[in-house]
């Protein structure tokens, strides 16, 4: 087993800084021992222990009898059938007094009822050498994508730092300058209503997933009346400016008459051409600065004041075609991070299916190693 979050290595512990003393309700997990988490073992938090170590006492430390194979049973337990019969047994959903619910967890004793069909102690060995085997050629493509997907994000910022670079082909303005009106916040408090009787609501989630196959949460038309000034009418950029920055999209037109939340500001520019282009700097390097310098000093989460966005910097590309060039880059770009990260989605459903149908006898490893 990789190192697990809770499980602490000895030699971490044989110094002279006192922790040891400390971790007095931790329990001693041996190499070869099953560590599992008590409450997301269903979603994959258990391993077969590499070292002795201590574990959390969130984490339950089991052996395997005599003739049970340990990576064969942690495997078996990430089958949709170990899900089932672990989820199936989880305590302490909900409580009659409120203040005694507890986060779902499994214990020991109701792991240890969950019947498995094992095969000879010799299969069990020889799946469990297959999977380690298959496995690590799918972690080892599914590693390389990962930094594939680095290097296409550093090179979707470098194509945003070069196109709002300073420069003869940019002109520095203020954000402000770029729009009809000030920019403002949507509904504070909304009266969420049935979508067929409402206004659709854009909150800063449905931002970067804007679909019209999508169905989004509606409004009371009184409400959407009430913030006139943040209907969309469509070719708006939308700004997410609570949480986590960056995240920006251009309205499509079969949103107008919608509405936003409080956290999302919409930016009505002046020239239409413009807002694909204030849009796309709104994800660049350059804005994340000038928006984490504004919002420094936010206690709770960052929240983008509209005064502040109106003052930020922005070097505006001019050339005729820059907006259209940009889109073109950007689109090959999130085209090929979308597509990697879909192969990392098969990669993982590959890897899932090749363990159910290993411990369930589907492949016959014998004929595959």
């Amino acid at each position: 087993m990789s190192q697990m979050h809770g499980v602490i290595p000895r030699s971490e512990l044989s110094g002279d800084d006192g922790r040891a003393e400390t971790l007095v309700n931790y329990k001693v997990c041996e190499r070869g021992d099953i560590v599992l988490n008590r409450m997301s073992a269903y979603n994959g938090a258990l391993g077969v222990a590499r070292q002795r170590g201590l574990v959390s006492p969130d984490y339950l430390v089991m052996q395997p009898r005599e003739g049970v194979n340990a990576d064969f049973l942690v495997a078996w337990l990430k089958t949709p059938r170990g899900v089932y019969e672990m989820t199936s047994r989880l305590r302490g959903i909900g409580s009659a007094d409120a203040a005694q619910v507890r986060t779902p967890r499994i214990n020991e004793s109701d792991l240890r009822l969950i019947p498995v069909e094992a095969p000879s102690p010799d299969e069990q060995r020889a799946i469990a050498n297959y999977l380690d085997r298959e496995r690590a050629r799918i972690d080892t493509l599914i590693e390389e994508q990962q930094r594939l997907i680095e290097l296409l994000r550093e090179r979707r910022n470098a194509v945003l730092s070069a196109a709002f670079g300073p420069g003869p082909s940019t002109d520095t303005t203020r954000v402000g300058r770029l729009l009809s009106v000030r920019p403002s916040y949507g509904v504070l408090v909304p009266r969420y209503v049935d979508e067929t009787e409402g206004v659709p609501f854009v909150r800063v989630g449905d931002i970067l997933n804007l679909a019209t196959e999508r169905p989004l949460l509606a409004i009371a038309p009184e409400q959407s009346h009430e913030y006139s000034r943040t209907k969309i009418s469509g070719g708006e950029v939308l700004l997410g400016v609570v949480g986590k920055m960056g995240q920006a999209a251009v309205a499509p037109r079969w949103l107008a008459g919608a509405n936003v939340a409080r956290a999302v500001a919409v930016l009505r520019c002046r020239d239409a051409s413009v807002a694909p282009l204030l849009c796309a700097w709104l994800g660049s390097n350059e804005f994340l600065r000038q928006a984490e310098l504004a919002t420094s000093g936010d206690s709770i989460q960052p929240t983008l004041g509209m005064k502040d966005l109106a003052r930020f910097d922005i070097n505006l590309p001019t050339q005729p075609h820059a907006a259209a060039d940009l889109a073109d880059q950007m689109a090959r770009i999130d085209t090929l991070i979308t597509e990697t990260q879909r192969f990392i989605e098969l990669a993982d459903e590959r890897r899932s299916a090749l363990i159910t149908a290993a411990v369930t006898g589907q492949i016959d490893v014998r004929e595959v190693a």
